[in-house]
């Protein structure tokens, strides 16, 4: 029983650094310990045996599940005989870190974007005005300067998601062999 109960231990210590951590993805700890319970069990899980598990209600780990595979952390599982929706985590560490960077970064990228657009194009009809005051058609010249340094970071930023995306990045940032064992 000694060797159980460290083995339960040392996979204790990694669930609850993954619930303190989870906040990164934007999701409460409940939800962390979930995928790391989900990460220790060999098999793909139904609600309910997650349920039980986790003496969750079947609406918080339903909620967390959708939570988990919104950002593909999770992925629905077969398995033959069980007519259950079965779930398991995706544990390619690399690959779960691209998905949630590319779709935190490209709703980010995408969000500035349209802003500095319309922000420039209103500045733009603002210098055009003769209404306008010199001081102010200044300052909107300032700022036009200003969202285009902003609009090149954006494409730069929407370039590094490409590179993370095409998997580009492991040419400058190898994995290393055997990583996953460490």
């Amino acid at each position: 029983m000694e060797g159980k109960e460290r083995l339960e231990k040392a996979r204790e210590r990694i669930i609850e650094t993954i619930a303190q951590n989870i906040h990164l993805y934007g999701l409460a700890p409940s939800v962390g310990r979930q995928y790391g319970v989900m990460y220790f069990h060999d098999e793909p899980l139904t609600l309910d045996e997650m349920t039980n598990l986790l003496g969750m209600s079947k609406t918080s780990v339903s909620t967390s599940v959708k939570a988990l595979s919104d950002l593909k952390l999770v992925e629905r599982a077969w398995r033959k005989g069980i007519r259950k929706d079965l779930y398991q985590v995706t544990d390619d560490w690399h690959q779960n870190f691209i998905d949630l960077f590319s779709i935190k970064w490209r709703r980010s990228v995408s969000l500035h974007n349209a802003a500095i657009k319309k922000s420039i194009a209103e500045l733009e009809t603002l210098i055009q005005d003769p209404e306008i005051s010199a001081e102010v058609k200044e300052f909107a010249v300032e700022d036009i300067e200003k969202l285009k340094s902003m609009k090149a970071y954006y494409e730069w930023l929407d370039r590094l998601v490409d590179a993370f995306e095409d998997q580009e990045i492991f040419n400058l940032v190898p994995k290393e062999p055997g990583s996953s064992d460490k």
